[in-house]
C-alpha cells in the first residue's frame, strides 16, 4: 500500500469513492485488484473494482482517461530510464502529472555519457519518485523455484536477476 502521506491525500473527503481500474487480465492482476478493496477499506478509502479488457485499458490509459487509482505494471524491455520515461517523466505515454525536479534529472541523465554519473543520477531520480509517493506498491511478485534431488546443475541465478532457471542448455541431471 502507499505510505501514510499518500493515504491522507486520498482520504481528505469524508466519503471518498476511489475506482481501481485494473489492467489486462492475468491471475496475479486479478488477485491483486480484488485484494485492494479490503485494504482500502481498512484505511478509510472505499474502493470499487472496474476491470477492463487489454485493448480498452491501454487505449484509455494512454489517452489519460482513467482516474483515481490505476493498477498497472511494466514488463517493458529496457533499463530504468526506459521505464521512467513512459511512467514518470512529463510527456510519457502513461504520465498523468510530473514534477519539474524529476523531469530535470531525467534530462540530465539522458545527456550523461559517464556510466557511473548516470547511475548516480538515476538513483537520485528513483529516490525522488519514492519520496514523492508517485506510485504505490500493491504487490511484489515472488518467483518461487524448487530444485529436486536429481538436479545436479539447476541454473538458478546463472543469469543475474533472472527469475527462472536458465539457460536451459546448461541444466544437468545427476546420473542414476
Amino acid at each position: 500500500m502507499a505510505s501514510s502521506s499518500a493515504t491522507s491525500r486520498l482520504s481528505v473527503e469524508d466519503d471518498v469513492r476511489v475506482v481501481v481500474v485494473r489492467g489486462p487480465r492475468g491471475a496475479h492482476r486479478e488477485l491483486a485488484g480484488e485484494g485492494l478493496g479490503p485494504r482500502g477499506t481498512a484505511i478509510g478509502i472505499r474502493l470499487k473494482l472496474r476491470p477492463l479488457e487489454r485493448a480498452a485499458f491501454f487505449k484509455e490509459y494512454g489517452q489519460k482517461k482513467l482516474k483515481y487509482v490505476i493498477q498497472s505494471g511494466s514488463a517493458a524491455p529496457g533499463n530504468a530510464a526506459t521505464r521512467l520515461e513512459a511512467y514518470a517523466v512529463a510527456g510519457g505515454q502513461y504520465v498523468y502529472g510530473s514534477y519539474p525536479e524529476v523531469d530535470g534529472l531525467y534530462s540530465e541523465q539522458a545527456g550523461e555519457t559517464n556510466v557511473r554519473s548516470r547511475r548516480q543520477i538515476l538513483d537520485k531520480l528513483q529516490q525522488l519518485i519514492h519520496e514523492r509517493v508517485m506510485f504505490g506498491p500493491v504487490l511484489e511478485p515472488a518467483f518461487l523455484n524448487g530444485v529436486g534431488p536429481r538436479v545436479q546443475v539447476h541454473g538458478l541465478n546463472a543469469i543475474t536477476s533472472h527469475a527462472y532457471s536458465a539457460p536451459y542448455e546448461d541444466l544437468k541431471l545427476k546420473g542414476k
